[in-house]
């Protein structure tokens, strides 16, 4: 096709000669007006394009040919307009969803912060509405972004560099936090001393004056490393510090049962999915199984999300897992290992951070209602000092 941009605006027309000397019209119409897409229907009867204003002019030449034309098709944005004339609803209609559509492309729809760690985003939120950065805000009202940064930079204190950048509807703030010395708590004067009764296995005084040795036996409150340093009218007080550990002895009273249970899952397992409408839910599949015996539900929660908008509408997805449960019989000596095993379990874990049970010794045991009982001393070293601050007497 010969017609462009500049045609389509002009408006042209598809005609057809249905009857006249063929050749006459051609060898007259070519040199006074502009034809193109010029060929034979399968009738034999000629074709061609021409723009609206020569369909006018060539009557004329119509005439002396003894020709009748029969017009194809009508196209171009005159052909358009018209047609919108006889549809002026639909037209209104769709210059006022152009309209709408500018309007909703010139609001900020989303606001996000990027970069920042002990500044709560919210705080940044904050500063950057009272820059007038905010959801639904008109674009044209912000001002440029490198001022908007320099704005926000000084409203908050904790950042050294901040960026504004608009692409589209959103706007994204990147925030780089200045970075500050770390904050020790103020101390005051304090002595180490004993948490339990214990025998002295290590002492290493970082601050203060060590006032026990090596296996020395202390009770519980001894100061073990005071804050008081210096001798007679030349002593002041520190804040104590150092590491003290000593062998521990606790009695525990252990219960094994000589019957356990074990759960465990068959493989089999039924799927249900449901539609989330709110705070309603539409099973949409999982129909038509077998309850299980015993069984074992895991849930799934998904909502869509728009960005940052959570929508109402969610699938939710529950896996009912067939479980069985085996019971098991132990001997004695199984029973008194798993009680024992799990007694040094729990001994460690109470004795804090780098304990090591050095000895145990089995005090008492028996059996009784199908359970292993038995007494038992551990013999653990564990840390021993706890802080006491020192109280300074008012004369």
């Amino acid at each position: 096709m010969k017609g462009n941009w500049f045609q389509y605006a002009r408006g042209f027309v598809t005609v057809k000669l249905v009857s006249g000397d063929a050749d006459a019209f051609l060898a007259e119409a070519v040199s006074k007006l502009e034809l193109w897409d010029i060929s034979y229907a399968r009738d034999g009867k000629l074709v061609f394009r021409v723009s609206l204003a020569d369909f006018f002019r060539m009557r004329p030449i119509l005439r002396r040919a003894r020709a009748r034309t029969r017009i194809m098709e009508r196209s171009g944005l005159p052909f358009q307009m018209a047609r919108l004339s006889r549809r002026k609803t639909f037209a209104a209609g769709m210059l006022g969803f152009v309209f709408m559509l500018f309007l909703l492309s010139t609001l900020v729809w989303d606001v996000q912060v990027e970069g920042t760690e002990r500044i709560p985003a919210e705080q940044i939120r904050q500063a950057a509405r009272a820059e007038g950065i905010y959801p639904f805000q008109w674009s044209f009202r912000l001002q440029d972004p490198s001022q908007l940064a320099e704005k926000l930079a000084l409203r908050l204190p904790g950042a050294s560099w901040v960026g504004v950048v608009k692409t589209g509807t959103r706007i994204t703030i990147t925030v780089v936090e200045s970075t500050k010395p770390e904050e020790k708590p103020l101390e005051s004067p304090r002595d180490l001393i004993a948490k339990t009764d214990a025998v002295v296995t290590r002492i290493v005084a970082e601050n203060g004056r060590p006032k026990v040795q090596r296996n020395d036996r202390v009770r519980k409150g001894d100061v073990l490393i005071s804050g008081i340093v210096g001798e007679g009218d030349r002593t002041k007080m520190v804040v104590s510090k150092g590491e003290v550990r000593g062998l521990v002895w606790h009695e525990y009273r252990i219960v094994s049962p000589l019957t356990t249970k074990t759960k465990g899952f068959t493989g089999e397992a039924h799927n249900r999915s449901y539609l989330l409408i709110g705070n309603r839910a539409l099973q949409i599949s999982g129909y038509g199984h077998e309850p299980f015996a015993q069984s074992e539900v895991l849930s799934d929660l998904k909502r869509f999300r728009i960005g940052n908008w959570t929508l109402p509408l969610g699938k939710y997805i529950e896996e009912e897992k067939e479980v069985v449960f085996e019971e098991r019989k132990l001997t004695e000596a199984e029973a008194k290992a798993a009680g024992l095993a799990q007694a040094r379990k729990e001994l460690l874990a109470a004795s804090g951070k780098g304990a090591v049970i050095k000895a145990e010794k089995l005090l008492h045991e028996h059996t009784e209602n199908g359970k292993v009982i038995l007494n038992v001393l551990f013999e653990v070293e564990q840390s021993i000092a706890v802080e006491r601050p020192i109280v300074q007497s008012v004369p």
